[in-house]
């Protein structure tokens, strides 16, 4: 998700961290990582949010071997923290935090935690959160394996959100993408029973990887199992638009040549296996969302109930 940069500002003082830092690209404790974390330094009202705000939204967690990384021995206790008991829903990679704030805002008998490891998107949260005076956010900069697997109580939440993870294009780097069989697992003991993993992407390849990720586990059933498949499935309709391939899902820029990903999914002409949901109202459109629209890619949900 990219934004247009502030102007300089006079460089604050960085802010500590623990011993240990993320590789910009490569392992995180011997395992690929899902994220290339493009910028930690914050400036300008974003560093005066951090500086106000955090201690009061951003949840501190002791680290373990790098500055996004939890301590195994840190489990997040939503009901002292939000100071009642209520459903909790977690968003992973919650960028600038428009869709999480503006669901927060919707549904003020519900609690969000807002998960992500570019911090510039943390302070832009808070901002938000204090702008329009929400008390049932919280945010938290760690790595989202490390969230479900240890951090969170079995069991204790009631709706999981990926929205647009980074796909991953190329290949050999597909081992990065985020929703995985071993990310699945996770997602399953975070959850409790009955409780929904909304997903969305807009690429279709992401999409067939997901959709047979979940199909081959045995903790999730597919909301839509089945439906719309053919003409009506989104994965058909971009076969026969091939958006993707002709101008790799992007606007041509002036003067240049279009360029194709070619890493669609591959063509098979027609969808016949479906499964997916329609689009998930109480996701607002964000500006990440529309430059997909205006590019001319489908968006692809899929919604499947923990069993």
């Amino acid at each position: 998700m990219s934004e247009t940069p502030e102007s300089p500002e006079t460089p604050q003082s960085p802010r500590p961290v623990t011993p240990g830092s993320q590789a910009s690209f490569g392992t995180y404790g011997g395992r690929p990582v899902s994220f290339v974390r493009r910028g930690t330094r914050l400036q300008g009202r974003r560093q005066a949010a951090w500086e106000e705000h955090s201690d009061r939204w951003a949840i501190q967690v002791p680290r373990h071997v790098a500055n996004t990384s939890v301590h195994p021995d840190y489990v997040f206790d939503a009901e002292a923290e939000f100071g009642r008991k209520a459903p909790l829903i977690v968003e992973i990679g919650s960028g600038l935090g428009d869709a999480v704030c503006h669901a927060a805002e919707e549904n003020p008998d519900k609690d969000f935690l807002a998960v992500e490891v570019y911090t510039p998107g943390l302070a832009n949260t808070m901002i938000k959160i204090n702008s329009r005076g929400l008390s049932n956010v919280r945010v938290v900069e760690a790595n989202a394996p490390e969230v479900l697997a240890t951090m969170l109580p079995a069991g204790s939440v009631s709706e999981l959100w990926v929205f647009f993870p980074d796909p991953w294009h190329k290949s050999r780097h597909h081992k990065r993408r985020l929703i995985q069989p071993a990310f699945a697992e996770l997602a399953a003991r975070s959850l409790k029973t009955g409780g929904l993993w909304r997903i969305a992407t807009d690429w279709s390849n992401y999409a067939i990887h997901v959709r047979e990720v979940l199909a081959g586990s045995a903790e999730f059933e597919n909301l839509h199992d089945g439906e719309r498949t053919g003409a009506d499935s989104p994965l058909t309709q971009v076969w026969e638009s091939g958006v993707e391939s002709m101008v790799g899902g992007a606007p041509v820029k002036e003067g240049r040549a279009p360029v194709s990903t070619e890493h669609t999914g591959p063509n098979e002409g027609v969808d016949h296996v479906g499964g997916w949901a329609p689009r998930f109202d109480g996701r607002i459109r964000t500006s990440f969302e529309n430059k997909a629209h205006e590019a001319g890619r489908m968006i692809f949900d899929l919604s499947y109930r923990r069993i």
